[in-house]
């Protein structure tokens, strides 16, 4: 299928790896010319080189930024120059009960995972509107309604994303820019592999078994009952990132597998 995206530009927080990395290599494979991003330029120049092993004819460069800093931040958006596909992506998170979780903790968190998306909209949406074409999309979290009595800062930062997507959505009205938040769930991201490792060394176990037992034992409410894949969000982001998902708009799609009960 062809998801008309040659021409366009799009930059993606956080995206030297997990997730953001697949959204940046499939966005990529359809043609747009992408901006990755990372704490340190390193990181950017790492990813982008295994980006063009595998895509040499794609076109990637990268600027790095610390969304815990609103100077970096401003710094990055004067350099961002025309965007059409935002992609907010980056996000940190903390695993700690709620009597340990600081103030600073929390602080930081909606720093980065909530302040991030808001600062990057309000600098590229205007010119999308002005150009009648554009594509925000936030990446939350089945956290967002699960809420792990562990992650609960974190997962008070993906439900304000709901919020966010939804109100700018309401300000594209009548145009051809669309504002949409996934919701993805457990992913097979960087984080998770190293989890999955240290639970297996730690407990003389497989990592296929340590992935079973957590999705028996724990993320009981999935359906799939396995880990998704990054390539299968970023299948799903890079549509919603296209003139052919132009009837979605204010939307929260549900990439987690079955794990958030409900019809909606």
């Amino acid at each position: 299928m062809n998801l008309q995206l040659k021409g366009k530009r799009a930059f993606v927080s956080g995206s030297t790896a997990g997730i953001g990395l697949a959204i940046a290599k499939t966005l990529a494979m359809e043609g747009a010319e992408v901006i990755l991003n990372g704490r340190s330029q390193a990181r950017i120049d790492q990813a982008i080189t295994k980006l063009k092993g595998e895509l040499p004819e794609a076109k990637f460069r990268g600027i790095p930024a610390d969304f815990s800093d609103s100077t970096s931040v401003e710094a990055l958006i004067e350099s961002l120059g025309r965007i059409d596909i935002l992609i907010n992506n980056v996000g940190i998170f903390s695993s700690q009960s709620f009597a340990e979780t600081t103030d600073e903790d929390w602080y930081r968190m909606f720093e980065v995972n909530v302040m991030s998306g808001v600062r990057l909209s309000r600098a590229l949406l205007p010119g999308m509107l002005a150009q009648n074409w554009g594509r925000i999309l936030f990446v939350a979290s089945e956290c967002a309604m699960l809420v792990p009595e562990d992650l609960i800062a974190y997962s008070t930062t993906k439900a304000a994303l709901l919020a966010i997507s939804r109100g700018l959505a309401q300000n594209t009205k009548g145009t051809a820019v669309t504002v949409n938040t996934i919701v993805p769930g457990s992913t097979l991201s960087e984080g998770a592999e190293r989890f999955l490792q240290e639970v297996a060394e730690k407990d003389q176990m497989s990592e296929q078994e340590v992935a079973d037992n957590f999705f028996k034992n724990v993320r009981t409410s999935s359906l799939i009952q396995r880990f998704t894949s990054t390539e299968e969000i970023a299948n799903t982001v890079v549509y919603l990132s296209s003139p052919l998902s132009s009837a979605t708009n204010g939307a929260a799609i549900k990439l987690e597998g079955g794990s958030v009960p409900g019809i909606i």
